[in-house]
């Protein structure tokens, strides 16, 4: 497999050209299809899609509570979702929107908590695509529906509760993968504005280079560990309703961190729970004064 970003686990991502060239041979019967999944809105994927791509658009599905019930019942409506669009244990998955974006990113996570063992994201999404000047379908077969239940990992997921329980623990850090106006609290998207207390703030927009693609290993590692995002710590990432979190969870598994988690509540559950402690974190300006 080549790697030319250094990645400790490139499996998780698949480019243009690769994608490309296995939607080639599926087509001349050479390999079996994957099931690949188009997150965009519905009138991008009409527009013009990867030959052979189903559509699924997940964007503003978030769960507010994370407590078990309402937890479960969540994740079986995504589960149910996926199953409709003809995922199944045995059959690769690649997950796409208009770059290496956060719709992608939440999909790949999903398919990771769900248990499945072969899932990548297109790197670079639709805009790579028609940059290698690859083909575009307009058709739009309905989907082979299947059975399909995941094997739940508990250990990539974090509640409130979790996130509470390690708040100030030397070994765990917690990231913000949201914009630095949500961060310092100048812009409300909750009761409460501002951060989870001691939360280390990298906005998701920097795992990406100009193309929107992923950035090398050594530019991302760089990164995350001078903001003490190191891989010996836990690290439980969120955002507003989960979608920057994955994204950043996904950069962290393309490094080979051992112990990630995204916080599915994100900042809307913390936010509106007055229970919860928040922080007012400085600006960036005025915290490099």
């Amino acid at each position: 497999m080549n790697n030319p970003k250094g990645y400790a686990n490139p499996q998780l991502l698949i480019s243009a050209e690769d994608a490309g060239a296995l939607v080639a041979r599926v087509a001349r019967g050479d390999a079996p299809a994957p099931v690949i999944l188009d997150l965009r809105q519905a009138e991008l994927y009409a527009a013009g899609h990867v030959p052979g791509a189903v559509h699924v658009d997940l964007f503003g599905v978030s769960l507010i509570d994370t407590d078990p019930a309402p937890l479960r019942a969540f994740l079986w409506m995504i589960e149910h979702v996926l199953a409709a669009r003809g995922v199944t244990a045995d059959r690769p998955v690649i997950v796409y929107d208009e770059q290496s974006g956060i719709r992608a990113a939440r999909a790949f996570w999903f398919l990771e908590h769900f248990g499945h063992t072969d899932v990548r994201v297109l790197d670079g999404g639709f805009g790579a695509w028609t940059r290698a000047e690859l083909p575009v379908s307009r058709d739009a077969a309905p989907p082979e529906s299947s059975t399909w239940t995941g094997a739940r990992r508990a250990e990539v997921l974090a509640t409130w509760k979790d996130v509470q329980d390690r708040l100030g623990a030397p070994d765990a850090v917690i990231l913000d993968a949201r914009t630095d106006e949500e961060y310092c609290g100048t812009l409300v998207r909750a009761a409460r504005g501002g951060a989870i207390p001691g939360a280390v703030h990298i906005e998701w927009t920097r795992n990406l280079d100009e193309r929107g693609e992923f950035k090398s290993a050594a530019a991302l590692r760089a990164m995350y560990e001078q903001a003490g995002v190191t891989p010996d710590r836990e690290v439980i990432s969120y955002c507003q309703g989960g979608y920057r979190a994955a994204h950043a969870y996904l950069a962290l598994r393309l490094l080979g961190y051992p112990r990630v988690r995204t916080y599915v509540g994100s900042w809307k559950e913390w936010g509106d729970r007055t229970d919860l402690p928040v922080e007012q974190p400085a600006a960036p300006g005025a915290r490099a004064q």
